[in-house]
């Protein structure tokens, strides 16, 4: 029992407690051993119990819009979670696993509702989580910010002088003014993992380098390298709170990262957060770096790495519409240019246009992509290497090679390199190819789909929301819509990228914060923009085949089909005759006797008008 006791007074749920109340507590807490994958609470569970971890580790994830589980972040010893069960018939709107066999304690709701006294408390001191969590909170996703900040500081000094840091996060002194400084976008870096995973990739290889050079003791780099690891497997992130739009070229984000990892590698070497004497952010975590070699080649390799996460989404997107070919393979319709009736073509090959369009930007974005693996390490502030070991680069590059199993290279010219944003120039446009592609695709269908009467209503779009607040039994193409608005930001955070890479002066661009922000946004909405196209709007789409084939019927598109055989200016008389009277161009071939019926049904058979034709 005393030993339950110690552990609470350690959980910040009830430090106000006196010695009755958490014997009071001790005693009534429930203790359970969950093995690894199993479930304290799920989704539309009822909220009938707080809990406490005393060992192990339990991550809160929610399932999206897509089917997909998303973590939402991690708790470990001495967290608290489920405390919106006191007071609330509300259900849980995310669920908790174990990561690893962890012990629970748990305390239900009803021992809340016969303690008013510990219950005032304990509701007190939610209220004060909560209003922090508010602070911490963005608008993405529920912030990995159930982090819990409490009321204990450190003091933490750099050359402008002393601040007092929140004992209990990771970060330090210059991420905190960084947060001060810097609120412009609210987006943080820890909307984009790929960004933090890399910069912990990035500061183990030059751990390990500068091991191998003899300049970083083994202990030290065991402890970089362990909180390396971890950020990598999704712990920590929500530590990572400096602005993605920044001023200082990157700075605030490397010294998010070099402070994150000196305090969690603190710990793991026994030491207190804040103890830099024994693992420094800067003599330790950034020795031989500066953040203008760090900070790029971390986001190169985050770049390179986002291929896994847009190319299957496009992949998948390519197979929905490839799929639509295949299944409208045997309806035929009329093409169209510049909005006119062209000649007949069937659905199916319409799809397949768009499957083989979009098939080309998987090529694209994978070269484009390929240039990030040229990276300037050990160029340190300009590229002359100062403070760096002459043997650094080679080290560390191998090392990342390594880590990030990525062919990474040196570049040539780290002078040039520390100064060029070339390679985001260019696979910003790739990405903007893409949203283009996309975008006018979206157009076919708005188009195809547009009527239902007096449009051309040749497919069906999935009804996912009435269309008008006044229009009665109205639907628009509302998915097709919104990728539109997406391709249109995308188009601009392209030109946002042009622009700063223009910017850049001298020896550094500054700018590159805003290109790596525009870059990520781009890929973040496109990814969402195109499972949404999917999954919401092309796998739904269904054909009106007896609205197309009529339009083939009476369409004077199909006076093309008899060029060969009567002539261009007969042709075309035909054509504008048909057109003047309402008439068929069939009918006027039969009228004016011009070919015999068999003749004619032969040469305007819609089939033989899909593919070239022997001449001879």
């Amino acid at each position: 029992m005393d030993s339950r006791i110690t552990f609470l007074k350690s959980v910040e749920l009830f430090k106000d407690l006196s010695s009755g109340e958490l014997q009071l507590v001790a005693e009534r807490i429930n203790a359970c051993v969950f093995e690894k994958d199993t479930f304290l609470f799920t989704t539309e569970s009822p909220r009938d119990r707080i809990f406490v971890i005393k060992s192990g580790e339990v991550s809160l994830t929610r399932i999206d819009s897509f089917g997909e589980e998303k973590r939402l972040v991690t708790f470990r010893a001495g967290d608290f979670l489920g405390e919106g069960a006191l007071g609330s018939e509300l259900k849980h709107s995310t669920s908790a696993k174990a990561n690893s066999k962890s012990e629970i304690f748990s305390l239900n709701q009803s021992f809340f509702n016969e303690n008013g006294a510990i219950t005032l408390k304990v509701f007190s001191k939610i209220t004060e989580v909560i209003s922090r969590r508010m602070r911490y909170a963005n608008a993405k996703t529920i912030h990995s910010a159930g982090q819990y900040l409490s009321g204990k500081t450190r003091t933490e000094h750099d050359l402008l002088g002393y601040k007092e840091v929140p004992d209990d996060q990771f970060y330090g002194i210059q991420t905190l003014r960084a947060v001060e400084n810097f609120n412009i976008s609210g987006v943080t870096l820890n909307y984009y993992p790929l960004i933090i995973d890399a910069l912990a990739m990035v500061k183990k290889g030059a751990a390990l380098a500068n091991h191998d050079l003899g300049l970083l003791p083994t202990p030290i780099k065991d402890a970089i390298v362990q909180a390396c690891d971890e950020i990598t497997h999704s712990k920590y992130h929500y530590h990572f709170v400096v602005d993605m739009i920044q001023g200082g070229a990157g700075t605030s984000t490397n010294m998010n990262a070099n402070e994150v990892i000196a305090n969690r590698a603190l710990e793991i070497l026994g030491h207190q957060k804040g103890e830099y004497d024994y693992c420094h952010p800067n003599n330790h975590v950034n020795l031989s770096q500066s953040t203008n070699d760090a900070y790029p080649t971390a986001v190169k390799i985050a770049l390179v790495n986002s291929r896994s996460k847009i190319i299957p989404v496009l992949q998948d997107l390519i197979a929905a519409f490839r799929a639509k070919g295949q299944e409208f393979a045997h309806i035929i319709k009329m093409g169209r240019t510049q909005l006119q009736d062209a000649v007949p073509m069937t659905l199916g090959q319409e799809f397949e246009a768009w499957a083989y369009t979009l098939g080309e930007e998987v090529q694209r974005i994978e070269q484009n992509a390929n240039l990030f693996l040229e990276v300037n390490m050990g160029a340190t502030a300009i590229g002359t290497g100062i403070n760096a070991d002459p043997r650094y680069s080679g080290l560390v590059i191998n090392h990342l090679r390594d880590i990030t199993g990525l062919n990474i290279v040196l570049a040539d010219n780290l002078v040039e390199a520390t100064q060029d944003t070339g390679a985001f120039i260019m696979f910003s446009a790739s990405i903007k190819r893409l949203a283009v592609k996309l975008s006018k695709i979206s157009n076919d269908l708005r188009l195809l789909s547009s009527g239902p009467r007096a449009g051309f209503n040749e497919i069906n779009l999935p009804p996912m929301q009435p269309g008008s607040s006044i229009m009665p039994g109205k639907v628009n193409p509302v998915i097709p819509e919104v990728v539109n608005q997406i391709a249109f930001k995308v188009i601009g955070n392209d030109l946002t990228v042009t622009l700063a890479a223009e910017a850049g002066q001298l020896e550094l661009n500054v700018m590159e914060p805003v290109i790596i922000q525009s870059l990520f946004e781009s890929i973040d909405m496109l990814i969402n923009g195109m499972k949404t196209l999917n999954y919401k709007c092309v796998s739904g789409i269904t054909a009106n085949e007896k609205v197309c084939k009529s339009y083939v019927a009476n369409s004077i598109g199909l006076v093309t089909a008899l060029n060969p055989v009567l002539g261009y200016e007969i042709c075309s008389d035909l054509a504008k005759t048909a057109l003047a009277t309402g008439g068929s161009v069939y009918d006027l071939v039969l009228e004016r006797k011009l070919m015999t019926r068999e003749a004619l049904d032969e040469a305007l058979k819609p089939e033989n008008m899909l593919k070239p034709q022997f001449m001879s």
